[in-house]
């Protein structure tokens, strides 16, 4: 039997102003840049402004009133000026620095022109076209055959055979990038080494790939050695010819529909005056911002005109609405200001050795919670600026998250960050000999001597972080 009751809940609900906040805080500095032009198109009461002038405090949020409540006038007739600046005061804006990462092409567009180039019947034409839209941005054909016959059955309502689709295909993997349009990483390297002057080291690299694949894969040279009545000279020229190879023949086009440079915008820089470290936001984080002055040109008329008109009412409350949009987005985005900048400066506090010398290891273990807990925010505010945001510094741009890690003790008690650990094992496997390269368990040993204490486990992970493979597939000839 169902019964009716009334009970109080307590429970947390965001204003619609935090969300706004919120989202905004974990955008980089580029989605900032097309967030407020997303606000600037949808927001006609919202401007591009570029004046200087003391900030106007008096502005107070009001309610959203209805249409038959009278509407309050008196703070937006205060603008004057119309501008509402988004900077905080003296808080230190630089000019943004781009640092250029790659320049690319596209890749499908680059395979299409040249199977224009290829004397096709309009047949052959589509099942190219077909095939070159089924390469992934590596440069593979990982769709089979008859998948794609199928494809072309149901969308060109054309009967093409598998058989004609390796015609095809052939012709394709003819193409530059040499390697693009192979099934699987072994056909794509056979495909590069076809494309070399025959020589004893190509030869036998082929019989390797072909028959030896897997042993190769392995590096279990000793077994490819006994198969053969090659030399062990002969086979580590096989095998550098081979590691010279490209896996992944769309990513040396970058498989991108980018035409021009992309760049990474750093949302921080910092700058060292004899010591001094100043955290510097980048300019594009403090976009200049006002009300429309037409707007507020509506309420002046409101104010001397007809209060019982009902069309001017409702189109004032509309305004009005659109006005309190505008102040909102402009309060977020100052807000987003302070607390970015609140944020770094405390990291660089924590973090002040490596800002100053750049050394790796000389960052201290950190965490979220102790940034959080210094400057009396939430840990998922931290952790909305720490994403995607990255800081310039005079040794290079580091994502925020690079600073981040935990701790390790030490055999005296001190407390030494991961990184710093992760230092000492990757120059330990660098410094290995390669024909014996070190197990986990030795590199625990080892690492364990200079004072670390590290379980096998750690070992392994730390390992598998810095994309280190298993010590059998670090052997070397």
């Amino acid at each position: 039997m169902q019964k009716l009751g009334l009970s109080h809940l307590l429970s947390q609900k965001l204003s619609p102003q935090q969300i706004q906040f919120i989202k905004l805080l974990q955008l980089s500095t580029t989605e900032l840049e097309a967030r407020v032009e997303e606000e600037l198109e949808v927001n006609p009461a919202l401007e591009e402004g570029n004046d200087n002038f003391e900030e106007d405090t008096s502005y107070e949020e009001s309610s959203n009133d209805s249409k038959d409540e009278e509407v309050n006038l008196d703070d937006y007739l205060k603008f004057d000026d119309s501008n509402y600046k988004t900077q905080i005061d003296n808080s230190p804006i630089v000019e943004d620095k781009r640092t250029p990462l790659t320049f690319g092409y596209n890749l499908f567009e680059n395979l299409n022109t040249q199977l224009s180039y290829v004397q096709l019947t309009e047949k052959e034409k589509i099942i190219g076209n077909q095939i070159v839209g089924s390469i992934d941005q590596d440069g593979y054909l990982r769709r089979d055959l008859q998948a794609i016959s199928n494809d072309l059955a149901f969308t060109q309502n054309m009967e093409a055979s598998v058989d004609e689709l390796e015609y095809v295909l052939k012709i394709i993997q003819n193409f530059e990038p040499s390697g693009v349009g192979a099934r699987d990483l072994q056909e794509c390297l056979l495909l590069q080494l076809d494309r070399k002057n025959e020589t004893e080291a190509r030869n036998f690299a082929k019989l390797i790939l072909e028959n030896y694949f897997i042993e190769f894969t392995k590096k279990h040279y000793t077994k490819i050695l006994q198969k053969t009545d090659k030399t062990e000279e002969e086979l580590k020229e096989a095998i550098d010819l081979i590691i010279k190879l490209n896996p992944k023949p769309g990513g040396s086009s970058n498989a991108t529909t980018a035409t021009t440079a992309q760049y990474l915008l750093p949302d921080f820089i910092i700058t060292n005056d004899n010591g001094k470290l100043t955290v510097n936001l980048n300019a594009r984080n403090a976009p200049e911002l006002k009300v429309s002055n037409s707007y507020l040109d509506m309420f002046k008329a409101y104010d001397k005109g007809d209060k019982k008109d009902k069309e001017l009412k409702q189109a004032v409350s509309f305004v009005k609405q659109k006005l309190d949009a505008a102040k909102w987005f402009m309060d977020a985005i100052r807000q987003r200001q302070l607390t970015l900048l609140t944020t770094m400066r405390t990291i660089v506090e924590l973090q002040r050795e490596f800002f100053e010398d750049g050394d790796e290891n000389t960052l201290k273990p950190m965490i979220l919670k102790d940034v959080a807990e210094k400057i009396d925010m939430d840990i998922s505010t931290i952790s909305r600026v720490v994403s995607s945001k990255s800081v310039q510094t005079e040794f290079g741009i580091f994502p925020l998250k690079y600073f981040f890690s935990e701790g390790i003790s030490t055999d005296s008690g001190e407390e030494v960050s991961s990184k710093q650990v992760k230092s000492v094992l990757q120059s330990i496997i660098d410094a290995e000999d390669k024909s014996k390269p070190l197990s986990d368990q030795h590199i625990v040993e080892i690492i364990n001597k200079k004072g670390y204490n590290l379980a096998r486990r750690t070992v392994a992970k730390y390992r598998e972080q810095l994309n280190i493979p298993v010590a059998r597939l670090r052997k070397e000839l």
